[in-house]
């Protein structure tokens, strides 16, 4: 597998300048746009400095801003080079767009090394304690199910009150799983904080770089998530990228301990 776009470990991310966790926020928000950019574009729609530009790419493992764009070009041209839709109608098409643009970028910001840490982290752990809630909640019984199929200890809770009495309660041998859209969410966030206290390692599920449980859990897998909804007045937002990262980390632990 390629390079992932946002391969941050979280020590480098907690290093990171308050503009350049901005910066990488936009990035992620108008990656369509970045490819044709040039730098100075970049710096005017991000209202940043190209010299900020240039430190978050290297940060990020890049040599500077070219080769970002390059990986991006290279990224789009796959796409580009099959049309797979036909003569599908045009709105049913940019639906099936969207989803495929979710998965496929969602896959681009996975890395192998942290999800192999985050395997070895969950098979090391007494119990696993996944959080969640909303629409995140069904991926979060997903995943306890498949994990209590592997004789893994886990158990999911959703109830705002008892998932703040749990994270005081969670020992240092175990872990915790956040699976939050927007890694906002209050009880979470509280839960997080509680956990770190306590010395407890974890694990967020998120599509959102800069949010609060981004920045307080030891690793976060990020997802990409599009700004269009069907159903804008209400919060039921797809959490398709949420699915492929959770189904990601869930069969490298089947093929890591079955090895």
């Amino acid at each position: 597998m390629d390079k992932p776009l946002f391969d941050i470990p979280h020590q480098t991310y907690s290093m990171l300048s308050q503009a350049e966790r901005y910066l990488l926020e936009f990035i992620h928000q108008h990656l369509d746009e970045i490819a044709t950019m040039s730098i100075v574009t970049l710096s005017e729609r991000a209202n940043v400095s190209t010299a900020t530009i240039v430190r978050l790419m290297k940060k990020i493992g890049y040599n500077g801003y070219t080769s970002f764009k390059y990986r991006l070009k290279q990224d789009k041209k796959m796409e580009d080079t099959h049309d797979w839709l036909g003569n599908i109608d045009d709105d049913i098409k940019q639906v099936i767009k969207k989803n495929e643009e979710e998965v496929t970028k969602t896959i681009q910001l996975q890395s192998i090394g942290q999800i192999e840490d985050a395997v070895q982290k969950i098979f090391n752990a007494e119990r696993v304690y996944i959080f969640s809630r909303g629409f995140s909640e069904m991926i979060a019984k997903e995943m306890m199910v498949k994990l209590q199929a592997l004789d893994k200890i886990c158990e999911t809770h959703e109830d705002p009150n008892i998932i703040r009495v749990k994270s005081r309660k969670v020992g240092k041998n175990d872990i915790a799983i956040f699976v939050s859209l927007n890694g906002e969410t209050p009880e979470l966030v509280e839960a997080c904080q509680n956990l770190n206290m306590r010395q407890v390692t974890t694990i967020t599920l998120t599509t959102k770089v800069d949010s609060s449980l981004s920045r307080l859990s030891d690793m976060t897998l990020l997802g990409y998530k599009t700004d269009h909804s069907l159903f804008p007045e209400y919060e039921v937002r797809s959490r398709l990228s949420l699915n492929v990262i959770a189904r990601i980390l869930l069969d490298s632990y089947v093929i890591r301990t079955k090895k």
